[in-house]
């Protein structure tokens, strides 16, 4: 379906307006939408009440990732909290049937970024292939829960 933005006045366009047109997409390009949620992150889905992941044909589609227990407490100590999020990361790809490697995009949200980068950056390297993906960091006043230091989404292509 298509349709016409912005509406006409009189036959003519309004003041100020250029066209664009809209493309709306039948539902069915959708069909083979999978909803992933690795086992020990049911208590998340019923308390936040998101999915961790999203897969559509190859690719998968992943919420954003902190330093949690499954029991959903905050990890207080920075290197700890950045060791699970990563950890849940996996936890997610792994249950898309991807891995690490198979990420092709992204994105970090930062609290402190100043402070905590060095150890982050430790981390990643330690758990996370070098140069494999494009990487967007982003630093943020806060994030869902107090105490969180980071968040990592992302976007990865199974092989």
């Amino acid at each position: 379906m298509l349709a016409a933005f912005p509406p006409r006045v009189d036959g003519a366009l309004a003041s100020g307006f250029g066209y664009i047109t809209v493309y709306i997409l039948d539902s069915t390009t959708m069909t083979n939408r999978q909803i992933i949620v690795p086992d020990g992150m049911k208590l998340l889905c019923e308390h936040a009440g998101y999915a961790p992941a999203v897969k559509v044909g190859k690719t998968l589609y992943c919420a954003g990732q902190v330093g949690r227990t499954p029991e959903l407490s905050v990890i207080e100590d920075p290197e700890q909290q950045f060791l699970a999020a990563w950890e849940n990361l996996r936890l997610v790809l792994a249950a898309g049937g991807c891995e690490f490697e198979d990420v092709v995009e992204m994105t970090t949200y930062h609290v402190d970024m100043q402070r905590h980068m060095p150890i982050f950056r430790q981390v990643k390297d330690e758990v996370f292939p070098r140069s494999t993906c494009a990487w967007t960091c982003i630093g943020v006043g806060e994030l869902a829960r107090p105490g969180l230091l980071v968040e990592i989404k992302c976007i990865a292509v199974q092989r």
